[in-house]
C-alpha cells in the first residue's frame, strides 16, 4: 500500500486520457495540465500504468480528459484496464455527447459507473457555458448509461456565480427522478486569472447549510472528506468543496497521470510531476518505473497545510 509523508494512504489513481475536447467550457481547468499537446499514452501504455498502479495497492481507476469518449481506442483502454485485475471501482469522466453510442460497449468492456459533467438543465445556460446547444445529447446519454448499468451516474454541477446557482435544487429534483447522485462542485482558480475566479467562484458554505437542515441523513466519504446529503426523496447530493479546504487534502486518497504522461502528485501543483512515459518508451523496466510512483508519492503533500 502506497502512503505519503503526511500518513495518506494512496488508492486510486485518476488518469487523462486526452487534452482534447468538442466542448468549449469556460471553466474547465483540464485537469492541471499545463503542457502543450504533444503526445498521449497509447493502450499498452496505459495498461502498463494502471498495471504498476495496482502492484503498489492502487484499485480504483479513473479515467478522464479532456474528454475520454474522444479517443476512438477507449473501448479497447476500458478493456485493458478491466484485466490488470480485481479493481473496486473503474469510472469515466465524461460530457456525455459520445455516451448514448458508448454506454453498451463500455459496460461491455468492464467500466463500472460513469460521471457526467452538466452544468445547467436550460438549454440556453447549457449552451453559454459549454458553447454548443448538445444538452439533449447529454441528457440521451445520460439515460444511456443509467439503461445499461453504468450506475451509480453521477452528475458533475460545478457552481457559478450569476449563471447556474437559482437551479441547484431543480437538478436535484431532476437527479432524483432519474436515480443519480448529483455532485455540487466547486469553482477551481486552475488555468484562469484571478479577476475571472472572482467573478464565477462561489462558497458553497450556504448551501451545505440548507442542505444540512433538508437531509433525513448525512455520511462522510472517506475521499476528501466529502459530505452526502440524502434528501427526503432518495436523492443524494455531494458537496466538492476543495478550495482552501485543509481537510480536502488532508483526506486526498488520489494521485493523477496527465495525458502526456507525467505522474502529478497534486492537482493544484504543476511543478512536481514525474516523467513516466518518455522511461517507458525507452524500454524501462517495471523496478524502475514502481521507483518513478513511489517518488512521486513521496513529493505529495498537501496544498491547504
Amino acid at each position: 500500500m502506497l502512503v505519503d509523508n503526511y500518513g495518506r494512504i494512496i488508492d486510486s489513481v485518476r488518469i487523462s486520457l486526452t487534452q482534447k475536447c468538442n466542448f468549449n467550457c469556460f471553466f474547465c481547468h483540464g485537469e492541471g495540465e499545463v503542457n502543450p499537446y504533444e503526445r498521449e499514452m497509447n493502450v499498452d501504455e496505459i495498461f502498463r500504468t494502471v498495471r504498476i498502479a495496482y502492484s503498489l495497492g492502487i484499485r480504483k481507476v479513473k479515467l478522464t480528459g479532456g474528454e475520454p469518449l474522444l479517443r476512438r481506442d477507449i473501448v479497447k483502454v476500458v478493456s485493458s484496464i478491466n484485466h490488470v485485475g480485481s479493481l473496486e471501482d473503474l469510472a469515466i469522466t465524461t460530457n456525455g455527447f459520445f455516451l448514448s453510442e458508448l454506454a453498451d460497449q463500455l459496460k461491455k468492456a468492464g467500466l463500472v459507473r460513469v460521471n457526467v459533467s452538466l452544468p445547467s438543465l436550460k438549454p440556453e445556460v447549457f449552451k453559454y457555458v459549454t458553447g454548443f446547444n448538445y444538452l439533449e445529447k447529454v441528457l440521451n446519454g445520460v439515460e444511456a448509461a443509467l439503461d445499461v448499468g453504468l450506475t451509480p451516474v453521477k452528475l458533475n454541477m460545478v457552481l457559478l456565480k450569476n449563471i447556474n446557482e437559482v437551479e441547484v435544487w431543480d437538478m436535484m429534483e431532476f437527479s432524483g427522478r432519474i436515480g443519480a447522485i448529483l455532485q455540487i462542485i466547486e469553482l477551481e482558480p486552475i488555468n484562469m486569472d484571478e479577476h475571472f475566479y472572482a467573478n464565477f467562484h462561489v462558497d458553497l458554505s450556504y448551501l451545505e447549510e440548507a442542505l444540512k437542515c433538508k437531509a433525513v441523513r448525512t455520511y462522510v466519504r472517506g475521499l476528501h472528506n466529502r459530505r452526502r446529503y440524502v434528501m427526503s426523496n432518495g436523492v443524494e447530493v455531494e458537496v466538492v468543496k476543495p478550495m482552501h479546504n485543509s481537510m480536502f487534502c488532508a483526506n486526498c486518497t488520489r494521485i493523477r497521470i496527465t495525458s502526456d504522461g507525467f505522474i502529478k502528485p497534486c492537482l493544484l501543483r504543476a511543478d512536481n510531476h514525474i516523467d513516466i512515459l518518455t522511461p517507458m518508451r525507452r524500454n524501462a523496466s517495471d523496478e524502475e518505473l514502481t521507483r518513478l510512483f513511489i517518488k512521486a508519492v513521496k513529493l505529495r503533500e498537501p496544498f491547504f497545510k
